[in-house]
């Protein structure tokens, strides 16, 4: 049974503080009145609650969205580090500023569309904003099972709609188009083990020769990698093997046997152990800059800057002044700064290593060989890394292979996921739809002697 404890001011008023205890037995406070009686029934209404299963919400419903989800909800919230590396961005750019002041009890679902609507008018994108539901939605979620809110105020809210892409494939002529443009002997292998096996870019990154059962042309895809910023690493480092790929699931690949006797050769070749990465970042090599600025009076002038001037290319003031940041204007900074260094004004800098224990980071993969290649095939710009896993699903499919035979290569979790690769080879299916129409629209072009096309009315 509830009761009122008499409190009294500085200046001797007293004050009514209504008591009760929570579920577990706890003493909570209802309230504080300036009266007995609104004390009264602020304990006689929380005691009701709590036999109705909803006594925590009045207490720890009032407590601030941004130190709820900071302190409570995110340390203790089950993810992934990538995913939870990205919920932490999404809290602090957009989530928290807008909710982070409010109690979590009074964030109804007019707050949650006025948010919506909110980032879209400020030029969010519509994955975004959507993703930032997601979270929200998560949130609540909680909050609504551990009796803080009464209601999951993201029920109901739409977001925004999110066009989906064409998902362009690769054609083997393409790939063979790109293969040719890679020199590097590690290179070649590694897209051409992507193409066969399907395996995503965490996968194939942690490749090592004990993975391969070179007797059977198998690889167990047993482990992945993942990148993370220092923060979200528990060792403060980069890279991140989980024992796991990213359906959490075991399963085995098999390749064909010409690339089992290149990756045995390479392995070989190369001094490989067992426990070696096979895909390993190659040694930081310095590129040839330029040192040497030409005649600036023949680099013609930069765009005009935000005040409308212009500079001569290759000069400091086009650097500075003018921010052009062309091959020229980059190198007259440069040799201005070794001229400094030179005369002891500055301290020399250390050369720039790629932060890595030996795995390969896609984006330094993606830059430094993937769109060099991309570009001397002439591929367009949807030709991505990932395309390599696209287009084995794709050719697979393409070539009468069982589908459930697929979503076993591709470790997908579910079978409608591997649908939509069903067709997508180009002109597979427009070129069949084409051919339908031609037949139809040329019925009317019939050989001599055949009746001719149906006349309509009044012809």
């Amino acid at each position: 049974m509830g009761w009122v404890e008499i409190r009294y001011t500085k200046d001797g008023s007293p004050r009514y503080v209504a008591k009760y205890r929570d579920i577990r037995g706890r003493k909570q406070t209802a309230g504080t009145f300036d009266a007995e009686k609104p004390a009264i029934t602020a304990w006689q209404d929380a005691e009701a609650k709590v036999r109705e299963g909803r006594g925590g919400v009045l207490v720890r419903g009032r407590r601030k969205f941004g130190p709820y989800v900071r302190e409570t909800w995110f340390p203790n919230h089950r993810l992934e580090l990538r995913s939870r590396e990205s919920y932490d961005y999404l809290l602090d750019k957009h989530i928290i500023p807008w909710f982070g002041s409010m109690a979590m009890i009074e964030i109804l679902p007019s707050d949650v569309r006025e948010f919506v609507i909110k980032l879209e008018n400020n030029g969010v994108k519509a994955s975004t904003v959507r993703y930032c539901l997601t979270i929200l939605s998560a949130i609540f979620t909680t909050a609504l099972n551990d009796q803080l809110v009464y209601l999951h105020p993201c029920k109901g809210v739409r977001g925004p709609t999110v066009a989906k892409r064409v998902r362009q494939i690769m054609t083997p002529e393409q790939f063979d188009v790109l293969y040719e443009e890679l020199a590097d002997e590690m290179w070649r292998l590694l897209v051409e083990t992507g193409i066969e096996s399907g395996l995503r870019w965490g996968e194939l990154a942690e490749l090592r020769p004990k993975d391969f059962d070179f007797g059977t042309r198998r690889i167990m895809v047993r482990r992945s990698v993942v990148e993370l910023t220092a923060k979200f690493h528990p060792m403060g480092g980069r890279f991140l093997v989980k024992e796991y790929p990213k359906d959490a699931e075991h399963r085995v690949v098999s390749v064909s046997a010409q690339l089992i006797v290149k990756l045995r050769l390479f392995i070989k070749s190369r001094g490989l152990g067992d426990g070696d990465l096979i895909f390993a970042m190659p040694p930081a090599e310095r590129k040839p800059r330029l040192t040497l600025v030409p005649d600036p009076d023949t680099l013609g002038l930069t765009e005009p800057n935000e005040r409308g001037k212009t500079y001569r290319h290759g000069t400091m003031s086009a650097y500075s002044a003018g921010r052009c940041r062309c091959e020229y204007c980059r190198a007259s900074y440069r040799i201005y700064r070794i001229k400094r260094r030179g005369d002891g004004k500055d301290e020399p800098r250390g050369i720039r290593a790629a932060n890595t224990d030996g795995h390969i980071s896609r984006n330094w993969f993606r830059l430094n060989v993937w769109l060099p290649a991309r570009e001397a095939a002439g591929l367009g710009e949807g030709v991505k890394v990932h395309s390599l896993r696209h287009a084995h699903a794709s050719w697979l499919l393409a070539g009468g292979a069982d589908i459930a035979t697929v979503k076993e290569r591709l470790g997908h979790s579910s079978i409608l996921t591997t649908q939509k690769y069903i067709h997508t080879l180009p002109d597979e299916e427009q070129d069949a739809a084409l051919d339908a129409f031609e037949v139809i629209r040329n019925r009317s072009k019939r050989s001599p002697g055949t009746a001719g096309p149906r006349k309509g009315p009044g012809v």
